[in-house]
């Protein structure tokens, strides 16, 4: 609507009912107006004209339950419960205001009575699709998701074309699936020097109140040799915007660590920021510690973490950075994301350390990473694809460097 209308929609109410104590016109024309004010923003001028219309037809239905929304819609949820109720009472086979009242007492954080509504609605209007919809979320806010997958698969079988219930079902059934297990390979080619390394992981995750675990086994094959390698990660729930991360793990190969272990900190800023500090400890022929740590921006539907690496050593200490970014689509599982960073990192496991860890860890490094991650439609299985290059020294003939090419896929499936 542009200005010049709003303007005149202003002055006809304020001049024909703005002064009036009791309404006195056609009640259609001037519901008209207030719809069209209420949809224009101008919301209180809206109400004044609804209530003034209902001081000489009380029971003109649609115009107190559009009062009642326009209350819901500004917050004001007391004030559209009660004529949500007058309604109601009156004529209870008024579907839209069963729904728009059981949306009241949604926003209003108020799950209980929805779901009491919901089912009173439903003996006037039995099979309702938005009805059994709007019941179903009640009872995921009552902290019922079983008993909401129920009522929406039953909405689907009376419904089976219903496609907003069927994506509702599918986001229920990925929240109640707990456990995850994952695939992933990835291959690095180097220009010279090395034959291709395989990298492999199988791992196991699941969900719980206190927090997530993740147990996982790494498997490569480099310098002609096979190694494995076993994990535990852990992400323990403290306070609210307040999480820890451990890990440990052990291998009885060259290829890997002997024995590793970590812990950090992540703390939610306000802002959208996050930070996070803590070490990460490679034991070969001695013990390598490394201390990490980042900063986070969630931004939109975009995500930036800037992460260094401090690894101190008898001939001095290296330092290696990453910044990347992220590109999110409908959910966290679905994202582009671009990194780049300088600077040699031990947690990745390209080299034999053993007796070589102070040579290794000074090397100069520099990488760029590409990556797209996304889930089937019902957002049970995840697949992803990630390649990058890396330009690295050469641990035996420092000065001079090597390419290596990689490429990684994944695969998830969750399930309950």
């Amino acid at each position: 609507m542009n200005k010049s209308l709003s303007i005149l929609l202003f002055i006809t109410t304020f001049c024909f009912y703005g002064q009036q104590k009791s309404f006195n016109g056609d009640p259609d024309a001037a519901f008209e107006v207030a719809r069209k004010l209420a949809f224009n923003k101008q919301r209180k001028q809206a109400q004044d004209t609804l209530r003034l219309i209902l001081t000489k037809y009380p029971n003109y239905h649609d115009i107190r339950s559009f009062l009642a929304s326009t209350y819901s819609w500004d917050g004001d949820y007391k004030n559209a419960r009660k004529e949500f109720e007058y309604v109601l009472k009156s004529d209870p086979d008024r579907e839209r205001t069963w729904e728009a009242a059981i949306k009241n007492e949604l926003y209003d954080d108020a799950p209980f009575e929805a779901l009491k509504m919901a089912n009173q609605a439903l003996k006037h209007f039995p099979e309702n699709p938005d009805l059994l919809y709007l019941k179903a979320s009640a009872e995921e806010d009552l902290g019922k998701p079983e008993t909401a997958v129920e009522t929406i698969v039953y909405l689907l079988s009376k419904h089976p074309t219903h496609e907003k219930a069927e994506n509702y079902k599918n986001n229920l059934i990925n929240k109640l699936s707990h456990n995850t297990i994952g695939l992933r390979a990835t291959v690095e080619i180097y220009s010279e020097v090395f034959d291709p390394m395989q990298y492999y992981l199988l791992q196991y995750g699941r969900q719980t109140k206190y927090g997530s675990l993740n147990a996982k086994v790494n498997f490569s094959r480099r310098f002609s040799e096979n190694g494995v390698q076993f994990e535990l990660d852990l992400y323990p729930k403290i306070a609210k915007g307040l999480y820890a991360y451990a890990n440990f793990g052990m291998s009885n190969s060259f290829l890997y660590p002997d024995i590793r272990y970590g812990a950090e900190l992540y703390k939610s800023l306000p802002k959208s920021f996050e930070a996070s500090l803590g070490f990460r400890a490679l034991q070969y022929s001695e013990t390598t510690t490394i201390f990490t740590g980042s900063v986070g921006w969630y931004t939109g539907n975009s995500y930036w973490s800037l992460r260094s690496y401090l690894t101190p050593s008898d001939s001095g200490s290296s330092i290696s950075g990453t910044l990347n970014y992220r590109k999110y689509r409908k959910d966290a599982n679905n994202y582009f994301s671009i990194d780049g960073g300088m600077g040699f990192s031990p947690e990745v496991y390209r080299f034999a350390f053993e007796d070589n860890e102070n040579a290794i860890i000074n090397l100069k490094s520099q990488k760029l990473n590409l990556g797209y991650f996304f889930t089937s439609k019902n957002d049970k299985n995840a697949w992803g694809i990630r390649t990058g290059v890396v330009h690295q020294e050469i641990s035996f003939d420092p000065g001079n460097y090597f390419w290596i090419f990689d490429i990684g896929l994944s695969w998830n499936i969750k399930f309950r």
